[in-house]
């Protein structure tokens, strides 16, 4: 994972104001205890990055044209800890002080666009406000996931207590950057039916696995197998924008793959694996050997016992004509949501404004109970009713009725009957494992692939990754857990790549997540699962709350809305390896978690 987070160490830590504020002054002197000024441009990316301006000085005939230098601000306009955005003319950067040195880089997040002046600086990364995702200072390089692309750095110097940034123009404009990848060097005919690499699956961590090989010099075959018919695209927006496409929601075009030779074969579903011939079979005959396997198939709807199943307009959300076709038939019309998973809030949240009724079905009695604890759920739920949409709670659905095959109702296990158009089933998932039944690797009672450290399998060369694994998570002293994060798939690809090369890392990223719902964000940070008591700070009824999810003493995830970046600060604490005790956030005093440090 790169060095987005130090080592954990043992040790409890009363995190405090006093003591952040402390280490901040020590940390942020140079030698001569002021701001360097350096004599010449000083790079603050690294030789090899690949960054559009690779952040080497170059000579002045170089094509000037191409670059803008402007004067930003006074070098002491700046304290040691903290960002600026500023204006180039050509466009925005932003501009960092730690450790009384200057450094420039693309100022939004390449993963949604956040404004990372709103971010945590911390130890020579900025952590994304949004999502959660690192990027170093001096490189731009991506440490912490989500998200694919770094940042491109800019030349930074002072002179005459000026603070001059120089940047290359289009990367001004661009705000990002992949970094450099090999190309494969063998002689590969595309009929042949052998892969080094083969990957099944071409969600983030099948696309992290592939891109992550290259970037580290893997030049043999790489082959990525979806039975989706699209490139790889962004799955999450599903649910909040359904009218989107799959062209508008994708990660990497066929393009990119075909520019880093990553091969990728769609509409190709995996039916059977035989770890003896290291060979996978797909529903459509071909069989393919392999070298080394990355399994990351993700989850599949939970099935739901009802009777009508024939019954045409019931969707379970899985692709982008499925989202589209939801925003068709709910426009004017009835929608039901089956489930208060986030997908289907999500769903529903993005309904309102199109149909003519809004109804969820849940079998809690408030929405999120489980994950975020009653006190917010209610006030989600409350979110919900204010913008007309109708709960029905701890309820199931006996059967769809549908009119010319077309669904016109919903009858409830209560009794209750509900105008339906269109119906969405968001109860949940399990993972997409049944292939691998009598395949001899490893699964668990409920069909997730165990794996070790290193996303191995039980198999030798097999390797898993995403939502369909159970794997050792360090705070939890290596218990063996399911996290279903899109983030947390992102951080398995990297770590399974690495291992195939021999290189392996610790899975070192603290969990993070979101869900927006009428133009409102939840951010969740750390793995709450088993918490026994929930610290709510701020006001709820105003969905601006930060909530803190303990077990015993100790804090182990944060939730918040309208209170950035307090999860990602939470998440910096907690990916540091410092305890966080309830006492400390019992207090109502949680100003040392409060960003004073940008601009």
């Amino acid at each position: 994972m790169g060095g987005c987070f130090s080592k954990p160490k043992p040790v409890e830590v009363k995190v405090e104001l006093s003591l952040l504020e402390k280490e901040k002054e020590v940390d942020g002197l140079s030698p001569n205890g002021k701001a360097s000024p350096f004599a010449d441009c000083r790079p603050n990316g690294a030789l090899g990055h690949g960054s559009d301006d690779d952040s080497t000085p170059l000579p002045l005939y170089n094509k000037p044209r191409d670059y803008v230098e402007a004067s930003v601000c006074h070098v002491k306009d700046l304290e040691n800890g903290q960002m600026r955005e500023v204006d180039l003319g050509s466009g925005r950067a932003l501009l960092i002080k730690e450790h009384g040195e200057f450094s420039a880089m693309a100022h939004k997040c390449p993963h949604y666009g956040a404004p990372l002046v709103k971010g945590v600086l911390s130890k020579g990364h900025v952590r994304c406000p949004w999502h959660g995702a690192c990027f170093n200072i001096a490189t731009g390089d991506l440490e912490d996931f989500p998200g694919l692309d770094s940042l491109p750095t800019f030349q930074v110097r002072v002179e005459k207590d000026k603070v001059i940034i120089r940047a290359n123009k289009q990367a001004l404009q661009s705000q990002k950057r992949s970094k450099p990848m090999a190309r494969c060097s063998a002689v590969i005919n595309s009929s042949t039916g052998f892969s080094h690499v083969l990957i099944i699956g071409s969600g983030p961590a099948g696309l992290v696995c592939a891109e992550t090989l290259r970037q580290e010099g893997f030049t043999d075959r790489i082959v990525m197998c979806t039975k989706d018919r699209h490139p790889p695209y962004d799955r999450p927006k599903l649910s909040k924008s359904l009218e989107s496409t799959a062209e508008q929601l994708r990660l990497r075009s066929m393009e990119f793959l075909q520019d880093h030779d990553i091969e990728l074969l769609v509409d190709k579903e995996a039916v059977a694996i035989d770890v003896k011939t290291r060979s996978v079979t797909f529903e459509d005959g071909l069989r393919m050997e392999y070298k080394k396997l990355f399994i990351a198939t993700g989850s599949k709807p939970k099935p739901m016992v009802y009777n009508g199943k024939e019954v045409r307009n019931v969707f379970h959300l899985r692709t982008p004509e499925d989202a589209n076709s939801i925003a068709r038939l709910a426009s004017n019309k009835n929608a039901v949501i089956v489930g208060t998973s986030y997908v289907g809030m999500e769903v529903a949240a993005a309904l309102t404004d199109k149909a003519h009724s809004v109804s969820i079905i849940g079998i809690e009695s408030v929405p999120f109970k489980k994950a975020l604890g009653e006190k917010v759920g209610k006030a989600i739920m409350k979110l919900f009713e204010v913008n007309r949409v109708k709960f029905y709670m701890l309820n199931e659905v006996s059967e769809m009725i549908g009119q010319h095959g077309q669904l016109k109702e919903v009858v409830l296990k209560s009794g209750k009957v509900l105008r339906a158009d269109v119906c969405v089933i968001g109860a949940g998932s399990v993972p997409a494992t049944g292939f691998l039944k009598q395949s001899g690797i490893h699964m668990d009672s409920r069909g997730f692939i165990t794996v070790n450290k290193m996303m191995q399998t039980s198999a030798d060369g097999v390797f898993a990754g995403g939502d369909v694994v159970v794997f050792p998570f360090p705070p939890r002293h290596n218990k063996k857990v399911n996290i279903p994060h899109w983030q947390m798939a992102h951080v398995h690809g990297r770590v399974a790549a690495l291992s195939m090369m021999g290189r392996p890392a610790d899975l070192k990223t603290v969990p993070y997540f979101w869900s927006a719902m009428f133009g409102k964000t939840i951010r969740y940070a750390g793995y709450g699962d088993g918490f026994d008591d929930v610290i709510i700070q701020g006001d709820l009824d105003e969905l601006r709350f930060v909530a803190f999810y303990t077990r015993g003493e100790e804090v182990v995830a944060v939730a918040s809305m309208n209170y950035d970046p307090i999860v990602s600060r939470v998440a910096e604490v907690l990916g540091s390896g410092k305890t966080i005790r309830k006492r400390d956030v019992e207090t109502g005093d949680i100003s040392w978690l409060i960003d004073k440090g940008s601009q």
